[in-house]
């Protein structure tokens, strides 16, 4: 029994990936590749950062880490 509910499974699997509408992917300008692995790049610098925030206790190290976090702020708001 086991069997016919794993295969059904695959079946209806199948059956939705051809019913899906396949939207054709735009090819992206080496600059925009660019820009994008720029932003991924500072978004996760962000994340570090605002982690690194939590539990910061040091007032002098949580001025240096709310500085950068601001920084970063401003070039992704420049690259937006």
């Amino acid at each position: 029994m086991a069997r016919g509910w794993e295969s059904k499974s695959v079946e209806e699997q199948q059956a939705e990936a051809r019913s899906e509408p396949k939207v054709p992917k735009v090819p992206q300008s080496p600059e925009q590749l660019a820009k994008k692995r720029q932003i991924e790049g500072l978004n996760l610098s962000r994340s570090r950062v605002l982690q690194q925030l939590q539990f910061a206790t040091s007032p002098s190290h949580r001025q240096m880490l709310e500085l950068a976090l601001a920084d970063l702020d401003a070039q992704l708001a420049r690259l937006g």
